[in-house]
């Protein structure tokens, strides 16, 4: 088999050298671009193949104006200048789509009546692919600055009513400054967060 490992730039641009970015350029992103960003995203995998996340690329200034007084703090004044900003949400009833994602079996059933399950599968693969989401966006040369300081409900309320979708976290994408950037902070070596056993 033939060895795949990304070299090492590649590994910078998506890693060590990507930064969670508070200031950007005036300058949009493409409709064609957020695109190729889902559709590589969009092999990451899930339980089951479920793939609940579901993304609204809020860019206009009708829908930021919608957004705004529904992000907390410092979160306002850098999501109104990013050129995007993702709600990252998640499908309540990914399972519907089950049996064309995944016609190995019948995984519809697992869900339908189960709550805690559904509310589980849902949280935890589509953080999964809000991750996947981050890395493809690097992948392809924009830049992210991720947050979870909003208002939850007023953004499910503004931009989800009447469905089943449910905002997880937020992402503001496009091309970094070093506006505001902090200094780079520490993270646990192997030996703090890790154990092989």
């Amino acid at each position: 088999m033939t060895e795949r490992i990304a070299d090492d730039r590649s590994l910078d641009i998506i890693f060590r050298e990507a930064r969670t970015r508070n200031g950007w350029e005036d300058r949009p992103v493409a409709e064609t671009l957020m695109q190729a960003v889902y559709d590589l995203m969009k092999w990451g995998p899930t339980s089951a193949n479920c793939s609940p996340a579901r993304f609204v690329f809020v860019v206009s200034d009708a829908a930021k104006a919608k957004l705004k007084p529904l992000l907390l703090g410092t979160n306002a004044d850098k999501t109104m200048a990013a050129p995007a900003c993702v709600i990252i949400a998640n499908d309540l009833e990914f399972y519907e789509r089950l049996p064309d994602l995944f016609p190995h079996t019948d995984a519809k059933s697992w869900f339908v009546g189960n709550d805690a399950l559904i509310e589980e599968t849902a949280m935890r693969n589509g953080s999964l692919q809000g991750a996947y989401f981050m890395i493809a966006a690097r992948a392809l040369g924009l830049d992210c600055g991720p947050m979870s300081g909003f208002d939850k409900a007023g953004v499910d309320k503004a931009f989800f009513d009447g469905t089943s979708y449910r905002s997880n976290f937020l992402c503001n994408i496009g091309y970094g400054t070093d506006t505001d950037l902090f200094p780079r902070s520490p993270r646990l070596s192997f030996d703090e967060a890790c154990k092989v056993v």
